[in-house]
């Protein structure tokens, strides 16, 4: 029997434990820096089973690292457990039905993401022992990574150092290894303050914060014309001043993401969009607090973690579904909008061309995709580790094809019989390139000397504020 069969048969002997904790930490639905529970639950867990684990690294009350083993390489594997706001919803209903209207529901499936991360350092763990084998495995728990970017402060405070090797995954529609190119991406709070008084009665003392938010909405709108084709500027109005149109609105806050491939661009973006708010704040005789939170970095793969990545996918897959599991996921596959279904289409005709009416018949892509170049047009601080340590990353099928990002569906599919198939997959594929990594002092030189060839020179960005703290808000 070979490690990756030895290591699989771990994780499946724990798959019961996984999908418990996958489950619960579903139903927590707790969102950035409020994980308490769905921290604690993994940390109890892995210390139960023999890990040394260390609780609020980085700042972070929700962040923790387990650790086993001793000595060089240490091997990390990345794991999240936050959920989206907003996005509560029942489990596997094909129709959208919040459990709590409003409330908070994993969107991204998170609560796959860190369990499998979890349920391959015990199997390694576990492997350890038997093999006697050399160096340290380490699963980090990392907070909010959805609109805080919780690993930027982990990197900050030295947290991944003395790491020799990263490894991570994402639920999603497809099994693919990570290509480099995800966006770098500022977090931006802009508050403006004006004076209060009667909008009919005295509309000439008041000094409207509602006015300076709108009219530097549309300053950024109109900016839009004029910066690069890959960047994104999005927003969100966090506080109108109130709900009473008979008041001039005294305080007024929108909430900014700006994107572009890379830091020094977000950068430039950023002081811009700083100096439209200026100037809104001057037309309207206002003024205005700027407050970055969060930074992330673009995502460097390591061309020799995803290699091995990429070997051990193509070992296990495929998967395997019955007749029953196709059906559940035809059920969601169904009920994906027609934008949502157009865009699934142009995707198949991408990667498979004449042949994609094969590709579209079916409601799980039970194979190793190439999807086209190009990077995604996400964010994600495991861009941060990446810039520190030699680091892969992945994606396993775990909802429906077709199934749009952060909405409902992906919530309700994600307590179903496909969410848990894919991450133990996931787990059983970072299990074997822990150890081949853990087991191969010459591998993790090379992973060091490509991931500097891919740095050219550069070094980490770190452009989090040196004031900057984890923080709800």
């Amino acid at each position: 029997m070979s490690y990756v069969e030895d290591l699989s048969k771990l994780i499946e002997n724990r798959s019961a434990a996984s999908t418990e904790i996958s489950d619960k930490i579903w139903e927590y639905a707790e969102s950035r820096f409020q994980e308490f529970k769905s921290s604690a639950l993994q940390a109890d867990y892995l210390k139960s089973l023999g890990f040394k684990v260390t609780m609020g690294i980085g700042g972070e009350e929700t962040a923790f690292v387990a650790e086993y083993g001793s000595g060089k390489p240490v091997v990390a594997l990345l794991g999240e457990y936050d959920a989206l706001s907003g996005l509560s919803q029942q489990a596997n209903v094909t129709k959208h039905c919040p459990i709590v209207p409003g409330k908070d529901g994993h969107g991204c499936g998170h609560n796959l993401l860190g369990t499998a991360s979890v349920a391959a350092a015990v199997a390694i763990k576990e492997y350890m022992d038997e093999k006697q084998l050399p160096g340290t495995i380490r699963y980090y728990g990392c907070p909010a990574e959805e609109n805080a970017g919780g690993k930027a402060f982990l990197v900050r405070d030295g947290c991944f150092d003395d790491c020799d090797i990263a490894i991570t995954w994402h639920p999603g529609s497809m099994n693919s290894v990570t290509g480099s190119g995800s966006l770098a991406n500022f977090r931006v709070f802009f508050t403006f303050h004006g004076k209060s008084s009667h909008a009919s009665g005295a509309p000439h003392l008041g000094r409207s914060a509602l006015d300076a938010v709108e009219i530097m909405d549309i300053g950024v709108n109109y900016m839009r014309e004029h910066m690069i084709d890959e960047a994104r500027i999005h927003y969100a109005i966090t506080n109108t001043g109130g709900t009473a149109p008979n008041v001039v609105q005294a305080e007024a806050q929108v909430l900014y993401a700006i994107r572009a491939p890379k830091v020094t661009q977000v950068k430039e973006l950023y002081e811009r969009v700083c100096n439209i708010a200026r100037g809104a704040a001057l037309i309207t005789e206002t003024t205005v607090d700027i407050k970055q939170v969060a930074a992330y970095s673009d995502y460097i793969a390591c061309d020799v973690v995803s290699d091995r990545i990429r070997a051990h996918m193509e070992e296990l897959l495929p998967i395997g579904y019955t007749d029953e599991e196709m059906a559940y996921a035809q059920s969601f596959k169904d009920v994906i909008t027609d934008l949502d279904k157009e865009n699934l289409k142009n995707l198949a005709k991408k990667m498979a061309g004449k042949d994609s009416a094969k590709l579209l018949s079916v409601p799980i892509w039970d194979f190793l995709a190439c999807p086209p170049a190009g990077g995604g047009k996400g964010s994600t601080d495991v861009g941060d580790v990446s810039w520190v340590v030699p680091t892969g990353q992945f994606s396993a099928a775990t909802w429906a094809t077709g199934t749009p990002g952060h909405a409902w569906q992906i919530v309700a599919q994600g307590k179903g019989p496909v969410a848990h198939k894919g991450m133990l997959f996931a787990a059983k594929v970072m299990a074997a390139t822990a150890y081949d990594f853990l087991t191969d002092p010459e591998l993790v030189k090379k992973a060091r000397e490509s991931w500097l060839e891919e740095l050219d020179g550069e070094t980490y960005p770190g452009a989090l504020p040196p004031d900057a703290k984890p923080e709800i808000w």
